[in-house]
């Protein structure tokens, strides 16, 4: 599934990203730059929006909050990032196990057990989108794990070890769970186009 399907745009500054560039503002920021912290919030908030926007089922005020709460904590963390991996890596991770504390604090729904949810995680083809707007209706309708896992999944790129960790859930719940969401979104756009 292409990313561009689902991005939400956010207005970034258009000065190109360099690790090196990040790395020197990181440094400043944490050391208690204001000013560096800022230009990386321009510099990310866009792809950090776009990951939270898609977990919270499209819903705008909550993905405003979560980034908010993204870049709050990334500033309280900053001191514990050991340019390891890229900023932005670094960022996006903790932005979107933001969105997924988020879930699981308000995640209604009840879980199916591991045996019904393997039976139905065969393999399947990865969903191919048609219109962006229907598209993002059909996400937004999931039941919020299965948003999850296919946000994380054929967006982000995850694995199902990952968002199983992630989402304290088997390795067969999230492939299952991937499954369910792509038939339901193939369902709702069928609908759609009837």
């Amino acid at each position: 599934m292409s990313t561009a399907c689902l991005a939400m745009p956010l207005p970034m500054i258009d000065a190109p990203r360099t690790e090196t560039e990040d790395s020197e503002l990181v440094r400043r920021a944490a050391a208690g730059d204001v000013g560096a912290f800022e230009h990386l919030y321009r510099r990310h908030a866009g792809r950090v929006h776009g990951a939270v926007w898609r977990l919270s089922g499209m819903n705008a005020a909550r993905a405003e909050e979560l980034t908010q709460e993204a870049f709050v904590r990334a500033w309280q963390k900053l001191s514990s990032f050991r340019f390891e991996s890229a900023f932005t890596t670094w960022l996006h991770r903790l932005a979107v196990n933001v969105a997924l504390m988020d879930l699981r604090r308000h995640d209604p729904e009840e879980a199916a057990d591991d045996a019904t949810l393997e039976a139905a995680s065969e393999p399947d083809r990865p969903f191919c989108a048609g219109e962006r707007a229907d598209l993002e209706r059909a996400v937004a309708s999931l039941p919020p794990r299965a948003r999850a896992v296919l946000v994380l999944h054929d967006i982000e790129g995850w694995k199902h070890e990952e968002i199983g960790r992630e989402l304290g859930m088997a390795v067969g719940s999230s492939k299952a769970q991937l499954h369910r969401a792509r038939g339901l979104l193939r369902r709702f756009l069928g609908e759609q186009h009837d």
